[in-house]
């Protein structure tokens, strides 16, 4: 089992910054490949962009490519999601979520074990 708690969300203007964290706990957090998505209201949840266990393997959502870097410091049990350009369609709850894999799963987007319980994003234009 792996407990997840985001932070670092809130309300920024359009083309400002954020980063969220994700603090792991439970089994041993490096030995997961991570991931961050998003749901706004109405929308099916969004894959935004995943990691594998040492960070060295990272994918992206077309949407955010460019823009947001995921990074994780094992170290610290601790996965980021540095938002920058951000523009009023990024608004959403993002949540962080956790493969029982090391590596990054066949399709990077699916197959998630566990979830945290998301943090706020709002960008106002």
């Amino acid at each position: 089992q792996v407990q997840l708690v985001e932070s670092g969300g809130g309300l920024v203007q359009a083309g400002g910054s954020l980063r969220l964290s994700c603090a792991g706990s439970g089994r041993t957090f490096s030995s997961y490949a991570m991931a961050w998505f998003r749901q706004s209201p109405g929308k099916e949840r969004e894959f935004v962009a995943a990691i594998n266990w040492r960070g060295g393997s990272t994918y992206y959502a077309d949407s955010v490519k460019a823009r947001f870097t995921i990074s994780r410091d094992n170290a610290k049990n601790t996965l980021y999601l540095q938002m920058n350009s951000l523009k009023p369609e990024d608004t959403a709850v993002y949540y962080c979520a956790a493969h029982h894999t090391q590596t990054l799963p066949t399709t990077p987007s699916r197959g998630y074990d566990w979830w945290g319980q998301g943090t706020q994003v709002t960008v106002s234009a």
